[in-house]
């Protein structure tokens, strides 16, 4: 979380730049997100003095994997099936009947041009934060929760967490520090390798069709899961609640890790791979209008 709420702020600027942004969007949920992240913290502490870090690694591991399974599952197909029909972003059926419910106060989101109840921002809000604060990745629950619940553009909901990120990263890092859980040379460490990453993704998303991201999202989500199985047996092993050699479980780490940056090349390779290929479809078009006026 320490590492990822500056790491959003900047994100959030430059997208904001391309019009991507639904400020109030963000800052609605980020209400609800916050409180979802001191209760995710609350649950933290309770399982790290009953079962110390081994027990933590495996509530991590397990929600993780339940998370990843489920929502990647669900936005790959979705990916899959938009691809198939053109690559449009239809509004999902579920976002369409909550959006015809009257329930006061309703609120319109305009970058996202979308009208919904209030009351329905909140749960999504804060599975949002209580993930983050879990496993420090909220967006996972987050960007499709406002994709499939709320009826948003997968573009705007994935730069609107941004500021969700930001809003709830800052108060949960606190809330972490004053635990003693946050290493800020790591946190400096990761966040610089980051920032270029964070400046390229944001310019990729002016050419990457909506569609993409969903492939991607769902792509990396799926192949993390296999990888957070692989650690699982590690951590009950620790707990004493599985018999394994240490050269099995150094066998599993190993490949886990394997997984775990393969995970995020391929993420690399789909959004580089369609960055060039769509640079290079605008680049022909621009000579075929220039050569047309000529």
């Amino acid at each position: 979380m320490c590492h990822k709420f500056p790491k959003a702020l900047v994100g959030a600027i430059k997208r904001f730049r391309y019009g991507q942004v639904d400020v109030k969007l963000g800052l609605v949920m980020a209400a609800s997100a916050g409180i979802g992240v001191q209760v995710g913290i609350k649950i933290q502490n309770v399982i790290l003095e009953a079962w110390g870090q081994a027990g933590s690694n495996l509530y991590v591991s397990v929600s993780f994997v339940a998370v990843l399974v489920i929502v990647g599952s669900y936005v790959f197909y979705d990916a899959m099936k938009s691809s198939r029909n053109t690559g449009a972003d239809e509004v999902p059926a579920l976002a369409k009947r909550l959006q015809k419910i009257e329930l006061w106060p309703m609120i319109t989101f305009k970058t996202a041009k979308v009208r919904i109840s209030l009351w329905f921002t909140v749960p999504v809000g804060f599975a949002t934060g209580m993930l983050a604060a879990t496993i420090a990745v909220g967006g996972f629950i987050g960007v499709p929760g406002m994709i499939y619940v709320l009826g948003c553009g997968g573009l705007v909901a994935s730069a609107s967490e941004l500021v969700i990120a930001f809003a709830m990263g800052l108060g949960g890092t606190i809330n972490w520090a004053m635990h003693g859980m946050v290493d800020i040379r790591l946190t400096m460490i990761i966040l610089a390798g980051s920032l270029l990453g964070v400046q390229l993704g944001a310019i990729g998303t002016t050419l990457v069709r909506e569609v993409m991201v969903k492939i991607v999202m769902g792509s990396i989500m799926l192949i993390v899961a296999v990888s957070r199985v692989l650690a699982l047996p590690k951590y009950l092993a620790q707990l004493g609640l599985m018999d394994i050699s240490a050269d099995k479980v150094e066998l599993m780490d190993q490949a886990s890790f394997l997984i775990m940056c393969a995970a995020l090349a391929l993420g690399a390779v789909i959004i580089l791979g369609a960055m060039f290929k769509a640079r290079r479809a605008l680049a022909r078009q621009q000579r075929e209008t220039a050569f047309g006026q000529a």
